[in-house]
């Protein structure tokens, strides 16, 4: 598999420096006009300013991250029960991952020899964020990612996502109705947006780096664990090297601990 030929720089907000958060949802259009002369600074273009100008404010995000109790990572679950939670039950899951492997297998060998990520970290990351590709989310990208990035709680955090998917607009990755995650989140493995410009790679050849194509979703997500630390051939069970670059994807431990235990009962049943 061949590297996008041309890296993209993250647009930062830190340069022009943030717009101010918001405590209530009637502040939403006072927030998108801050964002968008910063934007206009930042260099985004008419198609992402114009994404940004039709955004709505995601009510699910808003009400998501209203109640963090009902936020996965706010009370320890075992493995076990965080994948349940999802699923019908830890074998399903498995099972259901090491066939999508299997089926796979030269092209997880691929993006190993590459990368250094063994594929069963990936079909498990893959299969928890959207039953590998089944869901890929229908909350619009742009308003859920501004939106999260509005809410005090999370801003100025998730700013550089915001500007990121503007961005994104302008390349003709996403457009302003493309739907994804509840926080913007893209694709087959719902890439906040500042990580696809980060670490997007077109592995297909196809001379575009496409969230929703499966071949680049995947070595985009290996692209990114390696950026962040991830050592090839190493273990990445709990207290590992590799098991603490898993944070780097999602920072809630109980979200790392369900990765590293399906991916392991994976390799155990490859």
């Amino acid at each position: 598999m061949r590297k996008a030929a041309i890296a993209i720089a993250l647009i930062s907000a830190s340069a022009a420096g943030a717009a101010p958060c918001i405590t209530s949802q009637g502040q939403f259009g006072a927030y998108k006009q801050a964002l968008r002369q910063e934007a206009a600074a930042a260099g985004i273009g008419p198609s992402g300013l114009q994404a940004l100008d039709a955004a709505q404010l995601s009510g699910i995000t808003w009400r998501f991250e209203s109640d963090p109790s009902s936020q996965s990572g706010t009370r320890y679950r075992s493995p076990e029960q965080f994948l349940t939670a999802r699923f019908a039950s830890v074998n399903s899951f498995v099972s259901s991952a090491q066939q999508r492997l299997n089926q796979n297998r030269a092209f997880f060998d691929a993006i190993e020899r590459q990368y250094g990520v063994p594929g069963s970290i990936l079909v498990s990351i893959w299969g928890y964020e959207t039953s590998w590709g089944g869901f890929t989310g229908d909350t619009p990208i742009v308003g859920g990612a501004v939106t999260l990035a509005s809410y005090c709680r999370r801003h100025p955090r998730f700013e550089d996502d915001a500007l990121a998917a503007l961005q994104l607009v302008d390349q003709g990755v996403i457009t302003g109705n493309s739907r994804g995650g509840p926080s913007g989140e893209l694709g087959h493995m719902q890439f906040l947006a500042g990580n696809w410009v980060r670490f997007g790679v077109d592995a297909n050849g196809d001379g575009r780096r496409d969230p929703n194509n499966v071949a680049d979703a995947l070595a985009t997500a290996a692209n990114m664990l390696r950026a962040n630390g991830w050592r090839a051939g190493q273990p990445y069970s709990e207290g590992t090297a590799n098991f603490g670059v898993l944070s780097a994807w999602n920072d809630s431990g109980n979200y790392q601990r369900a990765i590293a235990y399906a991916a392991g009962l994976i390799d155990g049943g490859s």
